[in-house]
């Protein structure tokens, strides 16, 4: 079932890459949950888009007042870490699936672990939104990182610039639903991770971004080996 949902991703053909499609689908819900916790409720942060922490870090320094240097900071290094970490394994497992399935269940534990943090401690202190930043950011950077080995076009899970320019920019083709699909998943998530934290609270949004990766990697399993990590 789910490589047929996958294979309609591809229209006319082309899906040489299993359930996958699919599982990152998935993890592009899961970066719209995440950044709407951590922009709504940890001192404007992202912790999945750092081009906008980059920026964000920019205007703290030039003297910003609702924004956080060190946040910000803090948030692009532990994307770093996370990133930084996924590459010294993906010399050694030379299998990208499951690379790919066992980076999706430490992801899974680490946002698990930021959601112990907001029930225990809330988000509100320094110490406890410190926490979550390092937690989350290293997270999205492990994401980020494995998603970039499968190489599986326009679905990228959290960068969506060159996805909107391709949509607008090229003539409409096979790559035209993996991208509204890519598009419309960001606005989902983001619309239900902002209600959930607004209305309910962030352990509620964070407690979804869990379920969904846990859906992820007991969905995958054992994936097909595709080809070897570079």
């Amino acid at each position: 079932m789910l490589e047929g949902a996958a294979d309609r991703l591809f229209p006319g053909g082309g899906n040489e890459h299993g359930a996958l499609p699919v599982a990152l689908v998935l993890l592009t819900l899961v970066t719209g949950f995440v950044d709407a916790v951590s922009y709504l409720g940890l001192h404007h942060v992202f912790v999945a888009n750092m081009t906008g922490n980059v920026v964000f870090l920019g205007f703290a320094l030039a003297g910003a007042g609702n924004l956080s240097a060190r946040a910000s900071a803090l948030a692009f290094g532990a994307f770093m870490a996370g990133a930084w970490t996924v590459g010294r394994l993906g010399r050694r497992v030379r299998r990208t699936g499951r690379l790919f399935t066992a980076i999706t269940g430490v992801h899974a534990a680490l946002v698990a672990a930021a959601l112990v943090v907001a029930l225990t401690a809330g988000h509100r202190t320094v110490p406890a939104r410190a926490a979550l930043i390092a937690l989350l950011g290293c997270g999205m950077g492990m994401q980020n990182a494995v998603v970039r080995t499968l190489g599986i076009p326009d679905l990228t899970t959290t960068v969506l610039t060159r996805t909107v320019t391709g949509l607008i920019a090229d003539e409409p083709g096979p790559a035209t639903v993996r991208r509204v699909v890519s598009l419309s998943t960001m606005f989902v998530g983001a619309l239900c991770g902002g209600a959930l934290f607004l209305h309910a609270g962030a352990p509620q949004a964070l407690a979804a971004a869990v379920v969904l990766l846990v859906v992820v990697t007991a969905a995958l399993g054992e994936p097909p080996p595709l080809r070897p990590s570079a």
